[in-house]
């Protein structure tokens, strides 16, 4: 960690972990009736040993994480928060918070417009960061799989069974951002995602169960890293995803490692390193796979 510190400046956000599993806004898994207080507590640790660039807030009841970088003209990093101002999760187990998988014919608060994944606030400050965006490249950072990814074949809005901790739990917030990335124009709108534990590349666009058409556009390219050493699942369900859902062109939960790009004018290069052995820390890596997304087509192609 402080040699990366020293290589590198580092634009950092937070999840859930930094406080709580699945947690949403003012909920956790529990149904804690402490949990605020034990919120604060560690956003105060999560701001005073992370390295941000945040003005000291007036209480650690709230932080203010999502901010906005520019990288000259290159590249505008739109840094996301998706935690602190979402819709409780949908559909949770009796007594419970936190996440659920769901059948989306049997969880009908799933479709529910008013739900939101990054509150009024934060969605309106997007919208106008990249309607005023002039760089070649506007990048968001942010925290969890945006491509709907379905545990069985989807071939209409109430198909699928789907994780509801993911954007996948809020629909109708996808589709908003969605939306706003199509008006705003924004140059070559690029996700990076994580949170999973698997490696994946996936193309975003309003409708999976449709083709790609005029109508119906790739709006933007998906890249998610996985865990750096922590597990996931079997690869065969992995892949058994990726075939559920084609507009996920890849997928890879076998291996650990981080995710490296190279954003240049013309393209943006993105390679899957993989570690060889996460226990060894002289673990050689290597370069599990590749892709490119090019200047004004937002389609994935393999590097």
């Amino acid at each position: 960690m402080q040699a990366a510190h020293r290589a590198a400046p580092w634009i950092v956000t937070s999840d859930d972990h930094e406080v709580a599993n699945d947690y949403a806004s003012d909920v956790d898994e529990r149904l804690a009736p402490d949990f605020a207080t034990r919120r604060a507590a560690a956003y105060q640790a999560f701001y005073e040993h992370m390295p941000l660039r945040l003005p000291a807030p007036r209480s650690f009841g709230t932080l203010r994480i999502f901010q906005r970088h520019d990288w000259g003209r290159l590249a505008r990093f739109h840094l996301l928060d998706d935690r602190q101002y979402r819709s409780p999760l949908a559909c949770s187990k009796p007594g419970r918070g936190g996440s659920n998988v769901v059948l989306a014919r049997a969880c009908a608060e799933l479709r529910d417009p008013r739900r939101t994944m990054l509150g009024a606030e934060q969605e309106a400050w997007l919208a106008q960061g990249l309607s005023s965006s002039r760089a070649r490249w506007n990048i968001l950072a942010q925290q969890t799989l945006m491509a709907q990814s379905s545990g069985v074949p989807v071939r209409s809005p109430d198909d699928g069974r789907f994780w509801t901790d993911g954007w996948d739990g809020y629909p109708a917030a996808r589709r908003r951002l969605l939306d706003t990335l199509a008006k705003s124009r924004a140059r070559n709108p690029l996700v990076l995602s994580g949170d999973v534990h698997t490696f994946y590349a996936a193309e975003l666009r309003r409708d999976v169960a449709r083709p790609v058409s005029k109508a119906n556009p790739v709006i933007a390219a998906e890249l998610c890293g996985t865990s750096v050493t922590s597990s996931s699942r079997p690869q065969a369900r992995t892949q058994d995803n990726v075939e559920r859902n084609p507009h996920i062109l890849y997928g890879r939960s076998d291996r650990r490692g981080y995710m490296l790009l190279d954003v240049t004018p013309a393209e943006t290069n993105a390679r899957f390193m993989a570690l060889d052995d996460v226990r060894d820390a002289r673990s050689g890596q290597s370069v599990l796979s590749a892709f490119a997304v090019q200047d004004g087509r937002p389609r994935i192609v393999r590097g």
